[in-house]
């Protein structure tokens, strides 16, 4: 059973730059740079587009991961989907949503995801990892958000 949440962001910016920004390898680096995540296979600078790949290489619980996802679905300028396609998890899936709000949108993640290890890796997705990967995208989204309010000026 996955676990599974969602985080809604406000940006006072239009649908497209944020989807554009949110899109962007050079702006994803900078938004996760506490974790010293770089992109070190794939697309790994600049704009990604449908079916491009990334692996990225971060530290998460003094832990260095590796993880590579995919553009699996894209509608620009609305929505996008990256898959895990090689990594930590049994499965992860991060769907990213931009609809119009006021003069700006909102930024929507819906991120679903499967720890390994079985009956262990379950204990851990709900004692440890919702809440984490919880505040990680929170974290992301307001920096993603500060850079487009920033660029509209």
């Amino acid at each position: 059973m996955a676990v599974s949440f969602e985080c809604r962001t406000m940006v006072g910016a239009p649908v497209e730059a944020v989807f554009d920004l949110s899109l962007d390898v050079d702006a994803h680096l900078r938004s996760m740079r506490r974790s010293g995540e770089r992109a070190v296979a794939g697309v790994t600078s600049g704009p990604m587009n449908l079916g491009d790949q990334v692996t990225w290489k971060a530290r998460h619980f003094a832990i260095p991961f590796t993880m590579t996802s995919k553009i699996v679905e894209l509608e620009r300028p609305t929505r996008f989907v990256d898959r895990q396609v090689r990594g930590p998890f049994r499965r992860f899936r991060h769907e990213h949503r931009f609809e119009p709000a006021g003069t700006g949108c909102v930024m929507i993640d819906r991120v679903e995801f499967e720890a390994p290890l079985g009956p262990v890796g379950r204990v851990v997705e709900r004692v440890v990892l919702r809440s984490y990967m919880q505040k990680l995208i929170a974290q992301r989204n307001r920096d993603l958000a500060d850079a487009a309010e920033s660029a509209r000026g």
